[in-house]
């Protein structure tokens, strides 16, 4: 076994997790440097012993340069008459009762969407020829750093990008096309897409290059949003693949617990310093959406931010974590989140100049933290200041955690809804810092009878991090119509996306191949993915196709109408190398002797005990508490929580 380490950087923490070839466990926990990422990640590994042969890295940096817009000045060059695409959007409404209505600005000004006479039709014919000295006019002496060039119906006959990106690439531009990016239709997306890859192309380029530089291991490899390791060539030519690389690797650790455990349906539930995130696993494997929104002017109103397409997996975010702010608003509610105090200043009980009070400070205040035990003593917490902080609010610290709950309740149950889930039937898998903490509280109220609180929950994404397999996915458009489909050429592009797939992946053996495709019945906006069944593309494959659109039609919506044609419009191929195996940590060898007691809100004096001290089939009643160096869990009254074989915690809602 190779000697590795997972590095997630979050919000508010950066956590680590260390594999030795022994197959033992080491976790670290530093505060996200949010100016310098790359520090906190330098020093979280040195303590962890130095170098390694491998290491995992999960980052939000590509999300927060999109948010924060500190990405580079950035030219769009497009074809003649679609400059204003980036501006016109979808021409949607997000919210229609709003008068004041805002959409996110582009990431590229007016002044610098360039249009080039070039057309090409969407059977890929040329009907207007490109002039690369045009191109070269309209670029020289432009003060930018990337280019993005997105032409008419490109996916369909990439040829005129290529040369335009010749031209720009000469003139010493950073380039992304969007035959490379995202061969889709739907210029908006496709244009969005690939101008969010341009805009963090030099970020992402010097950040991999100061991750490579360091030596921290003699390889590096990058989570991508699909779940996957990417290599940092892959990752720095193609960064906005990185977007929820820190999430999609929780869903990956709540997966795995699922799949160890056989539990069909789960709500994997990830709540750290700044955020919530909750993510659906059907059959051990997190749900793949074809792209997401970045940057919502609205965080919660889909249709208000940036699109960006590419495989995700598909995760809710919910501006509820621990460093989440509370206040009154203009009518005199109380509010929880989405601004946060992350790391710097940090929760007011931190003792780093925070002021405003949070949920971690009204936790502290409800007993349900130990002061002195916050990361295992290493950061003791100040109860003054949290108490300071939360009388200057004005308001019970129980109301501040009653809300935040319900907040990523209505988050979670709205999310399965729209998936046509019942949370009833599932499973709550619960991890991150504060995940534990509130896990049996949310599963309440969402009527969610278990709960699973897996080993080293504090630094779960980071361990999911190692279980992930190198993969990539692609996808490209080829519109037909099921009927009267080419299976010649579209078994000729699935060939061709699984080659380049194979040759990403690199791996010889336990390489597995899944191919999907996006149907809709004819003028119809929105599609069905549905699986491509293995095998030789023909008439055959249609027919199996058509009834699986069938059945995930009728699922969906109920029904499916008669006599309308089936359209395909999207083909992808996603090509997933072998699952690292990873060894189990370790179990408490304990008797389950109390380690204490303290007051909790609402429980009166609750017995307190350590983790690492309960060995597998330890059983207790609630209220109780198990503390361990990177989390808290708190099971209610009545509630019945028990140790299993594999060392998770199982808790069972009976109060």
């Amino acid at each position: 076994m190779p000697n590795v380490i997972g590095c997630d950087i979050g919000g508010t923490f950066t956590d680590f997790v260390r594999v030795a070839p022994s197959g033992r466990i080491e976790i670290g926990k530093r505060l996200t440097t949010a100016a310098d990422p790359a520090r906190a990640v330098e020093d979280g590994v040195a303590a962890l012993g130095g170098s390694v042969d491998e290491l995992v890295h999960g980052t939000t940096l590509i999300t927060n340069a999109l948010i924060t817009r500190s990405g580079a000045r950035t030219a769009l060059l497009t074809t003649a008459g679609f400059a204003d695409t980036l501006a016109i959007g979808r021409e949607q409404r997000y919210d229609i009762y709003d008068l004041f209505i805002r959409f996110p600005e582009p990431l590229v000004p007016a002044e610098l969407r360039i249009e080039v006479e070039e057309r090409v039709d969407r059977d890929g014919n040329v009907l207007r020829p490109l002039d690369p000295a045009q191109v070269e006019a309209t670029l020289t002496g432009l003060d930018v750093e990337a280019v993005a060039i997105c032409f008419l119906h490109a996916y369909r006959n990439p040829e005129h990008e290529r040369l335009a990106a010749d031209v720009a690439r000469r003139l010493g531009f950073r380039v992304c096309c969007s035959h490379e990016v995202l061969p889709e239709i739907r210029e908006f997306d496709r244009t969005s897409t690939t101008v969010a890859n341009a805009y963090v192309l030099p970020m992402a380029d010097s950040y991999i290059g100061r991750m490579e530089g360091a030596r921290l291991a003699d390889r590096l490899f990058l989570m991508t949003s699909s779940g996957g390791l990417a290599t940092p060539a892959t990752a720095r030519a193609l960064p906005v693949r990185l977007l929820e690389s820190g999430p999609a690797a929780g869903a990956l650790a709540a997966a795995a617990v699922a799949r160890e455990l056989g539990l069909p349906s789960v709500l994997a539930f990830d709540m750290g310093g700044t955020t919530a995130k909750a993510c659906l696993i059907e059959d051990g494997a997190p749900a793949i959406a074809s792209g997401m929104e970045v940057a919502r002017v609205h965080r919660f109103n889909a249709g208000s931010g940036l699109p960006v397409g590419g495989p995700t997996v598909d995760i809710i975010e919910i501006g509820a974590g621990g460093g989440s702010i509370a206040r009154f608003d203009a009518l005199g509610l109380l509010r929880v989140g989405p601004e946060s105090a992350g790391a710097a200043p940090g929760p007011a009980c931190y003792g780093r100049g925070g002021v405003e009070p949070t949920v971690t400070d009204a936790d502290l205040l409800l007993g349900h933290l130990d002061p002195a035990y916050f990361l295992g003593g290493e950061m003791p917490l100040d109860l003054a200041a949290a108490e300071a902080a939360v009388g200057r609010l004005g308001c019970r610290p129980a109301d501040i955690v009653r809300v935040v709950r319900e907040q990523m309740a209505a988050a979670a149950r709205t999310h399965a809804v729209e998936r046509g889930k019942d949370l009833r039937r599932c499973t709550l898998v619960a991890f991150g810092g504060a995940g534990p903490v509130h896990a049996v509280a949310v599963a309440r109220i969402l009527g969610i009878p278990e709960v699973i609180i897996p080993p080293l929950p504090g630094v779960a994404s980071a361990f999911g991090l190692l279980a992930a397999p190198a993969a990539f996915e692609y996808a490209h458009s080829l519109p037909v119509m099921l009927d009267a489909c080419d299976w010649a050429a579209v078994g000729g592009l699935l060939e061709e996306m699984e080659a380049r797939g194979r040759a990403q992946v690199g791996a010889a053996d336990g390489v597995t191949v899944a191919r999907r495709a996006d149907l809709r019945l004819l003028g119809q906006v929105h599609e069905l993915e549905v699986d491509v069944p293995p095998g030789h593309a023909g008439p055959a494959m249609g027919d199996l196709m058509r009834k699986t659109y069938a059945a995930a039609y009728v699922h969906r919506f109920g029904m499916m109408p008669e006599g309308n044609p089936i359209q395909v419009l999207n083909w992808r191929v996603r090509v997933e190398g072998p699952k690292p195996q990873m060894p189990a940590p370790t179990l408490g060898r304990g008797a389950g002797r109390q380690k204490g007691a303290r007051v909790v809100n609402g429980w009166g004096e609750t017995p307190v005990f350590e983790r690492a001290e309960l060995g597998a089939g330890w059983a207790f009643a609630g209220p109780v508490i198990i503390e361990e160096r990177e989390s808290t869990t708190l099971v209610g009254p009545g509630d019945e929580v028990a140790v299993l074989p594999h060392g998770h915690l199982h808790i069972e809602m009976r109060g």
